[in-house]
């Protein structure tokens, strides 16, 4: 049961979102952004970095509804990865600008003081443009106060994985707007 009162049918974030029209639309408008806008990252690849994020901070809503949004938007032959990345804790099968990314997003998960030099260095070594630098510390920083939003405030978390399949369908395919 969550600390305040939410309609309990709706999982996770989205209740928050609908309970709080005045800040909801803001936290959607930025999701929408940062996941959809223009980037030099695929959607998939900002799916990927906010699920990894959100499974650092032991979000369980945020880490299944991401990663099964991320399993929507990648091309068939590319959907092992969400297994290895969130079960088996295997970042090795993405690219190399992934894996430098992570490292990354996972640096800034912790807190800024915790990203240095070599983590942009690694980014950049590996293909990462100062765009995707960005949008990645911003994404691993917006999801960690979605995580604590959310958590913090105990809302609905699903044990069902057919919820997350249903939620990651709709966000890859209506955004976070729609």
């Amino acid at each position: 049961m969550a600390f305040i009162l939410l309609n309990e049918s709706i999982p996770g974030i989205r209740s928050l979102l609908v309970a709080y029209l005045e800040t909801g639309r803001f936290l959607t408008g930025l999701s929408q952004q940062l996941l959809r806008g223009d980037s030099s990252l695929s959607p998939a690849e900002r799916e990927i970095i906010a699920a990894r994020v959100s499974l650092a901070n032991e979000c369980k809503f945020c880490t299944f509804s991401h990663a099964e949004a991320a399993l929507e938007l990648l091309p068939e032959t590319d959907k092992s990865m969400i297994d290895e990345i969130f079960h088996r804790n295997n970042d090795s099968v993405l690219s190399g600008k992934m894996q430098a990314l992570l490292k990354l997003a996972l640096a800034v998960q912790k807190g800024g003081q915790f990203v240095g030099q070599t983590h942009i260095d690694d980014a950049r070594t590996s293909g990462a443009d100062d765009k995707a630098i960005h949008d990645t510390v911003l994404i691993a920083a917006a999801f960690s106060m979605f995580n604590r939003y959310v958590d913090g405030l105990k809302t609905s978390t699903p044990d069902d994985p057919d919820v997350y399949k249903k939620i990651g369908q709709k966000l890859a395919l209506d955004g976070y707007i729609g």
